[in-house]
């Protein structure tokens, strides 16, 4: 198994990378990618560590090399944000890098499974998905928008709240990325009962969690260690389903449904990435109306991702 992380010299790249180091199967190798000049120490610094992962670091100039043979692509490039701005005013930046990026992994490993971590996810899957549309080489079942950090998040506050051991803990979170178009299913955590305060509560903070990193970092960064974890647990589950495990991950892919173009749905995954997309069950009230209210945002985040490439 091979694993490219573009944008490795980066706070969630290096986490990641770490992460990734440790914990892929034995004889997997892993291909880190930046333009900043630090990262072959990076790849030295990880090849200390003793596991049968082999890693490699490639500069600015040797993307296609980075690339060729890979059968996951992350993508944490990009700025981060920082106090006071949006997702959206990272747009113009993190679009015309996620664009090359996937114009890149078209041109050199187009079978590989691109994994978008890079803000503002609701826009930046769309330019990736039309980026390799352009290419001819768009496969709707590998392409994820990773929002892992959402679920994890959700499980973390959830367990904390009612003094449960986060890993009896399963939060189903649906929609975007960004904001009130996060929608975690509080209705459909088993076997704990919250009060209508404490799900307005809990959503608004699970919704504003970046913000929550990003003003305690006090303009020091975003959400990189939990970021990293986030995307190691979701390539990981790649992974094991590539090898023939039956995993379920919430992720932002491409549906068919009427909510949106891409939605965070839990997906079954497989060899060749989304086997299947499942239902996300019966929503309770409050979370009809926060979806419906969401849906247009979400809409447009993605409109705009498309022109972005289309013009």
């Amino acid at each position: 198994m091979k694993v490219a992380v573009l944008g490795a010299a980066g706070g969630i790249g290096q986490a990641l990378s770490l992460l990734l180091k440790t914990q892929l199967p034995a004889g997997s190798e892993l291909a880190l990618y930046d333009v900043a000049p630090v990262v072959p120490g990076v790849a030295v610094d990880l090849s200390h560590i003793p596991t049968d992962v082999k890693v490699e670091g490639f500069g600015k100039d040797d993307l296609g090399a980075a690339l060729q043979g890979s059968d996951i692509v992350l993508i944490p490039a990009g700025v981060p944000r920082k106090p006071g701005m949006d997702r959206s005013d990272l747009f113009n930046i993190n679009a015309g890098i996620v664009k090359n990026l996937v114009e890149a992994i078209a041109d050199n490993c187009p079978e590989a499974c691109t994994c978008i971590i890079t803000n503002p996810v609701n826009t930046t899957v769309a330019i990736a998905a039309e980026t390799l549309k352009a290419k001819g080489v768009y496969n709707k079942n590998k392409l994820f928008g990773v929002t892992t950090l959402d679920v994890i998040r959700s499980e973390t506050f959830v367990a904390e709240l009612k003094g449960l051991s986060t890993t009896s803990v399963h939060v189903p979170v649906i929609g975007g990325h960004s904001g009130t178009t996060i929608l975690p299913l509080l209705s459909q955590v088993e076997g704990v009962n919250f009060s209508d305060e404490e799900v307005a509560s809990l959503t608004h903070r699970i919704q504003n969690a970046g913000t929550e990193v990003v003003e305690a970092k006090a303009g020091g960064g975003s959400a990189t260690l939990s970021m990293g974890q986030a995307a190691a647990r979701f390539c990981l589950s790649l992974v094991a389903a590539m090898k023939g495990d039956n995993v379920v991950e919430y992720t932002y892919v491409e549906t068919n449904s009427d909510d949106a173009a891409f939605f965070a749905h839990p997906v079954r995954l497989g060899p060749n990435g989304v086997e299947e997309i499942l239902p996300y069950g019966e929503l309770s009230d409050f979370e009809q109306n926060a979806k419906q209210s969401m849906l247009e945002g979400l809409r447009n985040d993605i409109d705009m991702g498309v022109k972005f490439v289309n013009g």
